[in-house]
């Protein structure tokens, strides 16, 4: 399972951005996060499974690395 950095969030519409160790962004909602969304930060570590959707790389099944 890959990992990364939690790049931007954007809470008042439920999705953010994770940057992988290989640079590259991933895009996740809300609704991926295993756990309580809000209670992730920017910075904080993830690890998450590789998904495609019609707008490019997504990010599924985001979990802390805690």
């Amino acid at each position: 399972m890959p990992s990364g950095t939690i790049k931007r969030l954007v809470r008042d519409r439920g999705f953010g951005f994770i940057r992988d160790e290989g640079g590259q962004e991933w895009f996740f909602h809300r609704s991926s996060v295993e756990g309580n969304f809000d209670q992730l930060s920017e910075g904080q570590r993830v690890s998450f499974e590789e998904e495609q959707s019609a707008k490019g790389p997504r990010a599924g099944r985001v979990r802390s690395e805690s």
